[in-house]
């Protein structure tokens, strides 16, 4: 029989997390729609998504706060409920909130540690590990987002788990403490654990990441390494500008090229590399005022694949009349 312990990591091992089909529906209206995806150890992968996109919904069924109305989901090829105690495998933020504001920082963990029978001394070591040593006295209602944030990932390292889930955790974290977490989640990775961060911030997320898997409308939009990722959309373009568009962009579509016009009015040319570019304008003899190579962000191609998954969508303003 298998240890409880034992999380797989190897080629043709088990993945951490296993989400199979998953379905969740809250009365008629389905919130996560079909839903398979996996995470691996050693890796952080970012969950992505916009608002309402069934991140938070998704978590909640791996951790077997919500029941699915189809699909399955294992961890360490089991479900949820099924762990011995599961502190000890799994840990988890879902709310930095969720926090009596009487407690000290330190009560608030010894709790959470006796109710597991997780050793008393993993309260010390996870507040160290977290910044949080000189506000263990401290009682919780007097403490910022981000002091709460870092309780919230104190106590999910309490059982020193193999698999790491944390919701949206950059929420009130100052500067410093962004980079902290970015550089202790890519540590804990190396340490061939598993780690699983949702997020609506494609920009943070890129620089975190390994793997991505982005939802929308409670479906699976993409599931790819974040390499994969950025070769696949980020759209790559010539940028040039000159004193005859119209001319220019004649010649560059005689030449079966793709070109748009940017919102200043230069030519944006997808297909092709500046060299070429360049060789077409000085046949045309139109004059070059800038030639240059241009991709999009990460986050712009994040905004493209969902834009039709947000849901409150904003436009430009008018102006006041």
């Amino acid at each position: 029989m298998k240890n409880d312990r034992e999380i797989t990591n190897g080629t043709g091992a088990a993945p951490a997390i296993d989400v199979a089909g998953l379905v969740k529906s809250y009365g008629g209206r389905t919130v996560v729609d079909g839903l398979t995806f996996q995470v691996r150890a050693g890796a952080v992968t970012g969950f992505l998504g916009p608002n309402g996109a069934g991140k938070s919904t998704t978590m909640r069924m791996v951790l077997g706060l919500d029941r699915p109305t189809r699909g399955r989901v294992l961890v360490s090829g089991r479900p949820y409920r099924a762990l011995r105690e599961p502190l000890r495998h799994v840990g988890a933020l879902l709310d930095a909130g969720a926090v009596h504001p009487g407690r000290t920082a330190r009560d608030h963990l010894l709790c959470v540690s006796r109710a597991n029978r997780i050793p008393g001394t993993r309260v010390g070591e996870v507040l160290e590990q977290v910044g949080l040593t000189t506000a263990a006295g401290r009682r919780t209602g007097g403490f910022s987002l981000g002091m709460r944030q870092r309780l919230g990932i104190a106590t999910a390292l309490l059982g020193d788990p193999r698999v790491l889930i944390l919701d949206e955790p950059v929420n009130g974290l100052d500067p410093e403490g962004i980079r902290w977490l970015r550089r202790f989640l890519k540590d804990r990775a190396a340490e061939g654990r598993a780690v699983l961060v949702s997020s609506h911030l494609m920009t943070e997320t890129a620089l975190l990441a390994d793997h991505l898997v982005i939802i929308g409308k409670g479906r699976l939009l993409a599931d790819v390494s974040m390499a994969g990722f950025a070769a696949e959309h980020g759209r790559v373009r010539v940028r040039v500008g000159t004193t005859e568009p119209v001319r220019l962009r004649a010649a560059l579509e005689r030449g079966n090229l793709r070109v748009e016009t940017a919102a200043d009015g230069a030519l944006e040319v997808y297909g092709t590399g500046p060299a070429e570019v360049g060789r077409i304008a000085a046949r045309e003899g139109t004059p070059v005022l800038e030639l240059s190579r241009t991709e999009d962000s990460l986050e712009d191609a994040f905004m493209r694949m969902t834009a039709d998954s947000v849901e409150y969508a904003t436009r430009p303003l008018g102006k006041a009349v």
